[in-house]
């Protein structure tokens, strides 16, 4: 299947791009759409979607000063969705109910083949525009492998013995993702999803353990270079090839120092509105929390390998 264009009144390509953030994620938001606008074509549209419960009104004029003629963003109320099904919903650390709406994405917009999301805590150094060109065919997700799951065999283990993964290798990170819609749509994605709540819990990873459940053996993996983590800095050598970094779990530059990838996040959050209150954010993290961050780490690994030696393994070797 050749990359799916959406024309607009002026014959712009459209490139749909989401987000799922509350309040908390909006200054690290400005930075992203920052990296996004410097990058940004200006033959293409850019149909920005934010999914949100709780963002202020304040909050939302701020970070519509970043539309241009070519970037437009509106802000879209997932309440109703959440609401059907808030008690079936398992978060846990610092992870809210908005890590589920990039899940209903399909249905909210029949409009669009395809679509881009990305998480808030990401910068690009390249047109995002040529993640949403990458042909997957008619699988329904394209997606990076997890840098976490990478970096520990506790995590190798629980996505292919827990989560069901043939391999851990084809295991994806749901932070960053190529979604075919109308792929998704077809397969019925969201009644899938919505009746697996009512049975299944994954408590590591949620909805992401949900994506990769429901779509395996439907996912195409794509280069590496669309979704780098500090954590697995080793395997980049070359940073002239760096195509999206993605600051997760612990790794924040808003929190600790000599995070790898960092100049990237300081170098667009700088040119933002919000640098000020991203430097507050980082004075106001303290020892205790950073000690909590690690302890949540490791209490993160125990979960999974406590999740692991709940099932039988039959994997070949």
């Amino acid at each position: 299947m050749l990359p799916i264009k959406e024309i607009n009144n002026q014959e712009r390509e459209v490139v749909p791009i989401f987000f799922a953030i509350d309040d908390r994620y909006i200054p690290f938001m400005g930075v992203c759409l920052q990296s996004i606008t410097e990058h940004a074509s200006k033959e293409i549209c850019y149909d920005i979607k934010i999914l949100y419960t709780n963002v202020s009104k304040e909050n939302q004029e701020r970070i519509m000063e970043f539309e241009k003629d070519n970037i437009k963003i509106e802000f879209v109320d997932v309440s109703n969705y959440i609401n059907q099904i808030k008690d079936k919903l398992y978060t846990r650390d610092y992870f809210s109910n908005a890590t589920y709406f990039r899940l209903f994405i399909p249905e909210l917009y029949p409009q669009y083949h395809k679509a881009i999301y990305i998480d808030a805590d990401t910068v690009l150094l390249e047109d995002i525009a040529n993640l949403f060109h990458i042909d997957i065919g008619d699988n329904l997700i394209g997606g990076v492998n997890d840098g976490v799951i990478i970096s520990g065999d506790v995590f190798k283990e629980y996505v292919e013995k827990v989560v069901g993964v043939s391999d851990w290798h084809h295991y994806f990170n749901a932070g960053v993702l190529l979604m075919n819609l109308e792929e998704l749509r077809k397969f019925h994605f969201q009644d899938k999803f919505t009746y697996l709540l009512g049975g299944i819990k994954f408590p590591v990873a949620q909805d992401q353990d949900y994506l990769n459940r429901i779509c395996k053996g439907r996912v195409q993996i794509i280069d590496c270079n669309w979704d780098v983590m500090p954590v697995n800095k080793a395997m980049y050598q070359d940073e002239t090839k760096l195509k999206l970094i993605h600051y997760n779990l612990a790794d924040k530059p808003w929190h600790n120092d000599n995070v790898s990838f960092e100049k990237y996040f300081w170098e667009y959050a700088k040119k933002t509105q919000f640098i000020n209150d991203i430097m507050k954010i980082k004075a106001s993290y303290t020892e205790a929390d950073r000690l909590a961050d690690i302890e949540m780490g490791k209490n993160l690994a125990a979960l999974a390998q406590k999740e692991s030696d709940c099932v039988g393994d039959d994997r070949k070797k």
